[in-house]
C-alpha cells in the first residue's frame, strides 16, 4: 500500500489475537503498523510482534525491490513494536538502529545485550536526512511509555505518531475510526492526558497532511478532526452530553430500577447508554463514561462492600483521572444497604466530580420510597 509516492505500508494483520494486552477484546483483531519510507537512503519505522516477523521482513523486500533498508527508528518499545527487531538485524545486518535514550536502555532489557554497534540517539528536535525527506524527532514522554518519540516528515507533510492516534481492529476489516479509538485511547492511554496535551501542542505548529500510526487506518481525510478528539479526550471533558447508566443486578430488582430510570430520563429527551457490567465489554462502559457529561453507579452491597464487578469499573475510572462529570448513585442492599458509602470512598482519587444530591437506595425491591427518589433523581439528571 503506498501513503505517498515515497511512503509504503509494510505492517501486518493479526486475526489470531483475542485479547489486545490480555484485556482488551479485540473480534475485528489488530494491525501493527510499520511503513518505508525510500529515499537516497531508506528507513523503516517501527516493527511487529515477533509472531509476524516472517510476514513483515517479506512485506519489507517486496516494498523495497531489492534494495535494503539503512535505518530502523524505534518510536516505542512494547513488544507489539519492537518485537522483531532482533530479527531485523539479522535480516539487514548493516542497518543502524534510531531511537530515544531510553529506548536503546530497553532494547538491552529486553534483548539482554546491544543489538547494533552502529546506532544513533535522538532527542527532541533531532533531525536525519533521508534525501529530499527530512526527518525531525519529538519526545513524547507517558504517551503513553517513557521513550516514546514520534517522527515528522516535511517532505510529505506526514505525522509517524507512535501508539497515538491508533485504534483497534486490524486494517483489513472496514470499521469507523471513532468508536475504537477512543476505546483504545481511554483504555490504553487514558491516564496521562497531561502528556498527550503536550504533545499536541508540539504537533500544533506542524503542517500535517497524514497522521501514520502504530495501530489503526492512516488518517488523512479527517486530520483535523481526530486531532480535535484528541484534545477533548486529554483535557478529560465530556465529548457529549448525556447519561451512562453503569450497573450490576443480581436478582433484577436493581436491573428493574436502571431501565425505569433510562425511561424516564429517554422522555426528557436525554441521550441514555445502559452497560450491564457483569455482561459488557468493560472497556466499552469506560469508554462512554468518559465520553459523556453524566454517570450514575447503581450496584448492590456485596459481602459489606459492593458487587466485584462494579468494584473494577470504578479501579478502571480512578486509574485513568476520571473527572469533570456528574456522579449519581442508586444502591441496593435487604438488610444493611451500604453501596453508595462505599462507592463514594473510591471515588475519593477522582477529583472535580459533582455529586447528585439525589441519589436512590433501594432495600430489596423498589417500593413508593425508592420510586419517590427515582423520580427526583430523574428530574435532576434532565
Amino acid at each position: 500500500m503506498s501513503i505517498t509516492k515515497d511512503i509504503l505500508y509494510v505492517g501486518v494483520n493479526d486475526h489470531e489475537i483475542d485479547l489486545f494486552e490480555s484485556q482488551y477484546p479485540v473480534p475485528n483483531g489488530m494491525a501493527y503498523n510499520s511503513y518505508a519510507i525510500v529515499d537516497e537512503k531508506i528507513a523503516i519505522m517501527d516493527s511487529v510482534e515477533a509472531g509476524f516477523a516472517d510476514e513483515w521482513l517479506n512485506n519489507i523486500r517486496t516494498a523495497l525491490k531489492g534494495r535494503t533498508p539503512d535505518y530502523l527508528i524505534v518510536q516505542h518499545m512494547e513488544p507489539d513494536h519492537s518485537g522483531s527487531i532482533l530479527r531485523f538485524l539479522e535480516a539487514f545486518p548493516d542497518a543502524v538502529l534510531v531511537a530515544s535514550q531510553r529506548a536503546f536502555v530497553m532494547i538491552r532489557n529486553f534483548y539482554g545485550a546491544d543489538l547494533a554497534a552502529d546506532h544513533i540517539t535522538v532527542a527532541e528536535g533531532s533531525k536525519l536526512q533521508l534525501g529530499r525527506h527530512e526527518l525531525t524527532f519529538y519526545t513524547a514522554a507517558m504517551v503513553h511509555w517513557p521513550e516514546v518519540i514520534v517522527t515528522y516528515d516535511s517532505f510529505d507533510r506526514v505525522l509517524f505518531s507512535a501508539d497515538a492516534f491508533g485504534k483497534f481492529g486490524a486494517l483489513d476489516v472496514d470499521e469507523e475510526w471513532t468508536c475504537e479509538a477512543r476505546r483504545y485511547y481511554f483504555g490504553i492511554v487514558g491516564k496521562y492526558g497531561g502528556p498527550t496535551q503536550t504533545l499536541l501542542k508540539k504537533v500544533a505548529e506542524l503542517d500535517i497532511a497524514a497522521i501514520c500510526s502504530l495501530h489503526g487506518p492512516v488518517l488523512q481525510e479527517n486530520v483535523d478532526y481526530c486531532l480535535n478528539l484528541y484534545r477533548i479526550w486529554s483535557s478529560y471533558e465530556p465529548e457529549e452530553e448525556g447519561v451512562v447508566i453503569a450497573y450490576t443486578s443480581i436478582y433484577g430488582n436493581t436491573e428493574r430500577a436502571v431501565k425505569l430510570l433510562a425511561e424516564k430520563l429517554r422522555a426528557n429527551g436525554c441521550t441514555v447508554v445502559l452497560h450491564d457490567l457483569a455482561r459488557c465489554d468493560m472497556f466499552e462502559a469506560v469508554e462512554d463514561a468518559f465520553r459523556y457529561s453524566k454517570l450514575v453507579l447503581a450496584t448492590t452491597t456485596y459481602n459489606g462492600g459492593i458487587f466485584p464487578f462494579m468494584h473494577t469499573f470504578i479501579h478502571h475510572l480512578t486509574e485513568r483521572g476520571y473527572t469533570k462529570r456528574t456522579v449519581a448513585m442508586i444502591e441496593n442492599g435487604s438488610w444493611a444497604p451500604a453501596a453508595i458509602r462505599v462507592m463514594r470512598g473510591l471515588l475519593e482519587k477522582s477529583k472535580a466530580l459533582t455529586y447528585t444530591e439525589n441519589n436512590v437506595t433501594i432495600l430489596s425491591a423498589l417500593n413508593d420510597k425508592s420510586m419517590t427518589q427515582l423520580e427526583a433523581l430523574a428530574e435532576e439528571l434532565r
